[in-house]
């Protein structure tokens, strides 16, 4: 319905991530669920004769997020030769369970700890993963996957 009736070329859908710990802290389900969707939201367009496209939002330096987890998300992506153009850097922002566990880097339910980026550096690395196939983000996705001890995704990443 939502394929045949209600979209005019394109669907906003924001999966976030990929990783299972992050979507664990965002609250979200699994990656699965948007995969099945997607799928299911092209087909029906085209049965339907219309041709349409999902816009896809992803978020960097969520709480939970590494930079090995954004690593693992932009292979995600370039795989399936997605481009995100439009990122969210995680910001805290009031009455945000995000941002209780960005304060305290606790599961304000479990009192576990959850790792929260906060440096700069990382949160800029993190965002160049994202965009891998930006020229510029070349140098900070270097240093990320060596960081990360994850050289062999150089290539996978930027050829």
């Amino acid at each position: 319905e939502i394929a045949r009736f209600h979209t005019g070329g394109q669907l906003k859908v924001a999966p976030e991530h990929i990783s299972p710990k992050v979507l664990l802290v965002m609250k979200k389900p699994s990656v699965e669920v948007f995969k099945q969707f997607a799928d299911k939201f092209l087909a029906e367009s085209k049965q339907a004769g219309k041709e349409q496209y999902l816009v896809l939002y992803f978020i960097s330096a969520h709480p939970g997020s590494t930079i090995l987890d954004m690593a693992e998300l932009a292979v995600f992506l370039k795989e399936r030769r997605i481009r995100p153009q439009q990122i969210n850097d995680f910001l805290p922002a009031p009455m945000e369970l995000a941002t209780s566990i960005y304060f305290t880097g606790l599961d304000p339910f479990t009192l576990e700890p959850v790792y929260v980026p906060k440096k700069e550096t990382e949160r800029r690395m993190q965002r160049a993963l994202l965009q891998y196939y930006k020229p510029e983000n070349k140098p900070l996705i270097i240093k990320a996957l060596r960081e990360i001890n994850r050289p062999d995704l150089i290539k996978k990443l930027l050829a």
